[in-house]
C-alpha cells in the first residue's frame, strides 16, 4: 500500500488546488471552475503536477493557452500538461 497522501485522497490539497486557480482575470476563474465541476475528483497525481505547472503562468499568458491563441512550448510542451490543457479548453 501506498503510504505517500494523493491528491484524491486529501480533501486539503484539493481545496488549496482550487484556490491557487483563482486567477485575477474572470475569464480565466470561469474556465477553472467549470474545469473542476467536471474533472477534480478524477485528476491524477500527474494532472495535479500538470496543473500547478500551468498555475505558475501569469494569467495572460495562461488565458493565451486556455484560449488556444499559443499552444505550449519548451518544458510545458509535455504529454501531461497537454492531456490538462486540453480538459481545460474542453470545459
Amino acid at each position: 500500500m501506498n503510504n505517500e497522501t494523493s491528491h484524491q485522497s486529501d480533501p486539503l490539497r484539493r481545496a488549496r488546488l482550487r484556490w491557487r486557480a483563482r486567477r485575477g482575470l474572470l475569464e480565466n476563474d470561469l474556465i477553472f471552475e467549470r474545469f473542476f465541476g467536471r474533472y477534480e475528483h478524477d485528476l491524477s497525481d500527474a494532472d495535479v503536477g500538470a496543473l500547478t505547472r500551468l498555475l505558475e503562468l501569469s494569467d495572460n499568458d495562461l488565458m493565451d493557452l486556455l484560449l488556444a491563441r499559443k499552444e505550449p512550448e519548451g518544458d510545458l510542451a509535455d504529454p501531461d500538461v497537454i492531456r490538462v490543457l486540453a480538459l481545460l479548453r474542453n470545459a
